[in-house]
């Protein structure tokens, strides 16, 4: 019995950790939508939280339904002209609408208006990102260690290259190394890539180039990662280092520059996936979220909203792909529409929105199924 409440409680305590990530990544997403819209005088039908039947909701002054449904995995909003939470436009509703409800029909605005709102979800996750990552480095701080080399092992590229202990690492492939996390980050998404290393002996630098070997690892919840390796080893104690908490201003600029690198570092293997360079294993559904989440709780809040950054970056990320009915395909159909000087025809749409539900299901299939090493994980083996 000890065992089966040890198991409930631990399933209880990454639920709730992945609805907290979830929620504040949906709402934000969709709150980006909702207050654009609302500036540009779209009538909101609806803000949903979830999808499926409503739980409770209430009515806004102007008329929005607030609703929090019974599947907890996402969220919408609709407009008045709105066909559905996709935002495919309700012919037959639009032709009804008098002069007055026109004024305030989201399909009916002008294109900048459009892309404005569909824009702003995937922006607004970007902002939470940037305002998650400056938190962390306001109230948590940072503990850095110099990219100083302790220990070489034999017969790594480190130790072919002719790395030695007592070497500081300074530069990576023109990029500034400030701390060993700031190389171990390089290093780590190149596997089998030759780098430009330049390193500090004896007051002289000198250059070499480095190929990290590819390297099979343990993930956070026992799932395989390819990462890059250029063996070497840095004393990391929790009294040592450099650690700092930063002011506002700072805190905000170095959000945003992790979010870039984090963007950049996402693009990099989206692109070596659709390239056969990397594993499309490595991709990962509401499982593998719900298990990390529930792993970075144990750690700390702050493990958390780190977390929920990275989750957030990913969802504004994802949603811009132009692949209907994501934020981008809409986003697509807007430019045909500013190069042809008219919108594409109903047909033309309709088969967008069919194909692209069919490549995100087919995308759905592929992270539950590489999401069953986290059932196998919970079941014990």
């Amino acid at each position: 019995m000890s065992t089966v409440a040890s198991m409930l409680g631990s399933g209880l305590f990454t639920l709730v950790a992945f609805l907290f990530v979830l929620s504040i990544v949906v709402v934000v997403h969709e709150m980006g939508h909702f207050l654009v819209a609302r500036w540009c005088g779209v009538k909101v039908d609806a803000f949903a939280m979830g999808f499926g039947r409503e739980v409770f909701g209430w009515n806004d002054s102007k008329g929005t339904r607030w609703r929090l449904n019974w599947i907890p995995l996402g969220g919408y909003v609709k407009f008045m002209d709105d066909a559905n939470g996709a935002s495919m436009p309700d012919a037959a509703a639009i032709e009804r609408m008098s002069p007055q409800e026109r004024a305030t029909s989201f399909h009916a605005k002008p294109l900048w208006q459009r892309a404005a709102v569909i824009f702003a979800g995937p922006f607004a996750n970007f902002l939470l990102a940037v305002a998650l990552l400056a938190t962390l480095f306001m109230v948590w701080g940072v503990r850095t260690f110099p990219a100083k080399v302790e220990e070489v092992i034999v017969d790594s590229p480190a130790a072919r290259a002719g790395l030695q202990a007592g070497d500081l690492i300074v530069e990576v492939d023109g990029t500034h190394i400030a701390s060993f996390i700031d190389l171990l980050r390089i290093v780590t998404v190149n596997p089998g890539r030759e780098l430009g290393l330049t390193y500090e002996r004896n007051g002289a630098l000198s250059s070499v180039k480095v190929t990290p070997e590819r390297r099979e690892e343990s993930d956070l919840i026992g799932g395989k990662v390819q990462v890059g390796r250029l063996g070497i080893r840095s004393v990391n104690s929790p009294t040592g280092g450099t650690f700092t908490k930063y002011g506002p201003i700072d805190a905000l600029g170095l959000g945003v520059k992790e979010s870039v690198f984090l963007l950049t570092s996402n693009l990099q293997a989206i692109g070596k996936m659709l390239t056969g360079r990397e594993d499309t294993s490595q991709l990962g559904g509401p499982l593998r979220i719900a298990a990390v989440a529930g792993k970075a709780a144990s750690i700390g809040f702050d493990s958390l909203l780190n977390l929920a950054a990275l989750v957030s970056l990913g969802v504004g990320l994802f949603n811009l792909f132009p692949v209907p009915p994501l934020d981008g395909g809409h986003l697509l159909f807007y430019a045909a529409e500013a190069v042809r000087g008219r919108p594409l025809s109903d047909n033309a749409k309709e088969l967008g929105f069919r194909m692209g539900f069919a490549l995100i299901l087919m995308l759905f299939m592929l992270v539950m199924w590489n999401d069953r090493l986290v059932v196998k994980t919970w079941m014990g083996g």
